[in-house]
């Protein structure tokens, strides 16, 4: 019974997009979204979940049957020379330097929830009273140095599905116990509407969930852990798939949990929410210390898996654009995430606000996404992959997904330039 059941559900590479997509911005972002609409913009998750689905599978397909990462391939689908030029432009933009930005607040955030564990540590509010720093982001970023110096694939999969699994335990758990309304959850997700205020939460909600950077991630964590001649093609994708239907809903159900629980503590209520540390506060009073506990618990986790994501696919991003190694033992792919990690470690522990930054970074994301999900359909038509190209069906859902990836790209460029 135990072998049947891991044929359909497994965890493999896409948890990694689930740890990569669950990081503090979603926390915020859901927390907000429940905060203020209460369960209304859960359909806008469930498509989310689903569109990420789409997208993900195309590019599991790409890694695992050319055996290479996803900048690698489509280097050769732009092939004119100015289109590919601002291509890896836009890569380097949305993926490298934005990443840097957004490393900044994946250790913040990280920082908040190893906080709220040990908010009466005396040498931290020493440290802090002292030097002005958060000794949180030194102490997170090198963790994931370590993480990913070791260079080894499986070792680092292995530590995000734990990381995942982490989170899932806590986000749940403290969703349980904050004894949520089933009826209007269920209304959420199965009732499309948009309530007065909340276009650009919800799609917000959406832009956390569908992010460019990690189809890098999946495509090249699909080709190292499904050599296809070693374990064939037809059962290199089965397995990728099982994974797939595990790692991204699991994913989805964390952020449920969390927008959930913020419904629970505040919609309806006279108490305003500004981020998610206001979240795990505000919990004690509510539902008990243990959901405080679990909360901060798991902004702590979300913090870390992203501080591992983010540079790693911004390594295999920019080693395939450019046709660098790939090798994770590489130098300029180890000076990537290195660059990465050291920029984000500087932004959060002096508490800079890099707002013009991450602007740009979310225009070149928002840019970006429809870019890689039009290539990305491009790619898998490539006689390439032969028998595993696109069928019709596929390409139908997956042209749809791209119409949706240009309306973020439009919300995100609109939302920039209105400051």
């Amino acid at each position: 019974m135990f072998a049947k059941f891991s044929q359909y559900f497994r965890f493999g590479p896409a948890t990694l997009v689930a740890a990569a997509f669950i990081g503090p911005g979603t926390v915020v972002t859901a927390s907000l979204a429940g905060a203020n609409f209460g369960y209304a913009l859960l359909w806008a998750l469930l498509f989310a979940i689903a569109a990420t689905m789409v997208l993900q599978e195309m590019a599991a397909r790409i890694g695992v049957v050319t055996q290479q990462g996803l900048g690698e391939n489509l280097r050769n689908v732009v092939e004119q020379t100015l289109l590919k030029f601002i291509f890896i432009a836009l890569v380097v933009a949305a993926v490298v330097v934005g990443n840097s930005a957004f490393q900044g607040g994946n250790l913040t955030g990280a920082s908040l929830g190893a906080d709220g564990i040990w908010a009466e540590a005396a040498w931290v509010l020493y440290v802090r009273g002292n030097w002005g720093l958060n000794p949180w982001s030194f102490i997170i970023g090198s963790i994931a140095i370590l993480i990913l110096w070791s260079g080894e694939y499986r070792r680092i999969e292995k530590i995000l599905i734990g990381l995942v699994l982490l989170m899932s335990l806590a986000f749940v758990t403290t969703f349980l116990l904050s004894r949520p309304d089933w009826l209007a959850i269920l209304r959420g997700l199965l009732v499309p509407g948009i309530p007065e205020g909340g276009a650009l939460t919800m799609m917000a909600l959406i832009g956390t969930t569908v992010v460019p950077y990690a189809l890098f991630l999946h495509a090249a964590g699909a080709s190292e852990r499904w050599p296809a001649a070693k374990l064939g093609t037809d059962q290199a994708l089965r397995e990728a798939r099982s994974d797939l239907r595990t790692s991204i809903p699991l994913g989805g159900l964390i952020t449920l949990a969390i927008l959930s629980t913020a419904a629970s503590a505040y919609f309806g209520r006279a108490a305003t929410i500004e981020g998610a540390a206001d979240l795990a506060v505000s919990l004690q009073p509510l539902f008990g210390n243990a959901a405080t506990w679990l909360m901060a618990l798991g902004l702590l986790a979300a913090g870390v898996s992203s501080a591992v994501t983010a540079p790693l696919a911004s390594a295999y991003a920019l080693t395939g654009v450019l046709g660098w190694s790939g090798n994770m033992r590489g130098r300029a792919f180890r000076l990537t995430w290195l660059t990465i990690i050291v920029v984000g470690v500087i932004i959060s522990s002096l508490g800079i606000q890099p707002v013009t930054l991450i602007v740009f970074a979310q225009v070149a994301n928002g840019i970006l996404l429809p870019f890689i999900a039009g290539f990305l359909l491009l790619a898998v038509n490539k006689d390439v992959l032969g028998a595993y190209r696109n069928s019709f069906r596929q390409n139908l859902v997956g042209g749809l997904v791209f119409i949706i990836a240009c309306a973020l790209g439009l919300r995100s460029i609109l939302l920039a330039i209105a400051g």
